[in-house]
């Protein structure tokens, strides 16, 4: 079937099971509807295209009261934090398997053929943390026409995309709970930038996510990057790697003669700390740019992991 067919037929198919109704708007429950019997068919597979330097996408149907859109997903790509403005909205994975992180850090499995859907101001970040390909069907009402991106920091989603005359930036809490929004001054220091862009490429995890998935799988490394005079000052933790910052790429790149034994491929999942979460940021960063794509940090370092009385062995001061 040519492309232009393939395009006929797909409109054909979403005009004929998703024709617009006289009513402002659809339900969650309608939109998972929608998103899982587009996800059944085979009728987008010739639409669909990957790209290396972003996540593809494209909008296959726009109606008064809802849109379609197809997702494709490489591995290692994902949305970060981001909230669809005002619209209510559901997803469903027609290939491969996603992961939604929600702000309290729980993770939702995204297997092909299960619809997920969320009501309006919900912000949740969607990854491939697969070794495969993915792609996926998404449906808002009303159409989307606004995402607001947020950086995840000590259990707040912090708004990232404010404007250069809006120098406060809004602290949403648990959009779950649906606390009162505050606003703190935005720290506009070069390093800062620096973090915040490192970041952007991280997906982040909490000190007893990173706790739990150690424990879980044995092809994920916990290191700690801090020197040996903090070590000795605030303690360790039982079975992290100790590999100092100045010699990290060193140790964990797979074509380097000074590597690891466990550094062996670009896969290997690497989950660095310092004593707060901001050197670790850069670390993984530094990481990925050799090409761990999986690597990242712990938010708040040693003494996050500390203050959730996780394991830890104690100082040894002199």
């Amino acid at each position: 079937m040519s492309a232009t067919s393939q395009e006929q037929a797909t409109s054909e198919l979403i005009s004929r099971e998703y024709a617009s109704s006289a009513r402002d708007l659809r339900t969650t429950s309608e939109l998972e509807e929608i998103v899982a019997q587009v996800a059944a068919t085979d009728q987008w597979a010739d639409r669909v295209r990957f790209r290396g330097d972003r996540r593809w996408y494209e909008r296959i149907h726009h109606a008064p009261d809802h849109d379609i859109w197809i997702i494709s997903w490489l591995p290692g790509q994902s949305t970060g934090f981001h909230d669809h403005g005002g619209s209510i909205g559901a997803f469903a994975v027609a290939s491969g398997v996603l992961q939604e992180i929600r702000a309290d850090g729980s993770c939702h499995v995204a297997e092909r053929g299960k619809a997920f859907s969320f009501g309006p101001d919900y912000a949740h970040d969607v990854r491939n943390d697969s070794s495969a390909l993915a792609v996926s069907i998404h449906a808002y009402s009303p159409p989307l026409n606004e995402m607001n991106e947020y950086e995840l920091d000590n259990g707040y989603l912090v708004l990232r995309n404010t404007t250069s005359q809006d120098r406060e930036q809004t602290i949403v809490p648990d959009p779950f709970t649906q606390g009162k929004k505050t606003t703190q001054r935005v720290d506009e220091s070069n390093v800062s930038r620096l973090v915040a862009s490192a970041r952007s490429r991280l997906h982040r995890v909490s000190a007893r996510e990173a706790c739990n998935a150690v424990s879980a799988d044995q092809n994920i490394v916990l290191v700690d990057i801090r020197p040996s005079s903090q070590r000795a000052e605030e303690g360790t933790i039982p079975g992290a790697l100790i590999v100092e910052r100045n010699v990290l790429e060193w140790r964990f790149d797979p074509t380097s003669s000074a590597r690891l034994p466990v550094a062996s491929s670009p896969d290997l999942r690497v989950i660095v700390f310092c004593s707060e979460g901001y050197a670790s940021s850069f670390a993984a960063a530094g990481l990925q740019e050799i090409g761990l794509w999986r690597a990242t940090d712990i938010v708040g370092g040693f003494r996050a992991w500390e203050a959730e009385g996780l394991p830890t062995n104690p100082p040894e001061r002199f």
